[in-house]
């Protein structure tokens, strides 16, 4: 559970930063893995949909496109419903990047192998109190 930090700032869930850290270093499995134990306790959609858009990035660093198509196309599931932003993250640029790869994917003859990882890019997650919306049930720990 997340609750206010010294001076009123919001804190977030260690997990849920850890994640983050993780993921901004490339190492996709393992933000996967940081966030999981705590999706498995309190069932979040959100953290469901982070954890399903990391492995879609695992599935580029191995060069399987069609991983990664299946991937992204389950997380807009997920995370979409959260724009523009929820906890933290800025959900409207994780849409944008994530469109951009799948619409690499999706191509008639999608890269595979290394060129895949290069091709589909992934961004940094910049979490910042002003993307939470005062609502998140991960924050209140109302899930």
């Amino acid at each position: 559970m997340a609750h206010a930090g010294p001076g009123g700032g919001i804190r977030f869930p260690p997990e849920f930063v850890r994640f983050v850290e993780l993921f901004n270093s490339r190492l996709y499995w393992e933000s996967h893995e940081a966030l999981e134990a705590l999706w498995r306790r309190c069932k979040s959609p959100f953290y469901k949909g982070l954890i399903i858009y990391a492995s879609a990035f695992v599935h580029a660093q191995r060069g399987n496109p069609r991983g990664v198509r299946k991937q992204l196309t389950k997380a807009k599931r997920y995370l979409y419903p959260y724009r523009p932003r929820y906890m933290g993250l800025d959900i409207d640029c994780i849409a944008e990047r994530l469109e951009a790869c799948l619409a690499i994917v999706s191509a008639a003859d999608p890269p595979e192998g290394e060129p895949l990882a290069a091709a589909v890019r992934y961004h940094l997650l910049h979490l910042s109190p002003a993307g939470v919306r005062g609502d998140e049930p991960e924050l209140s720990g109302n899930l």
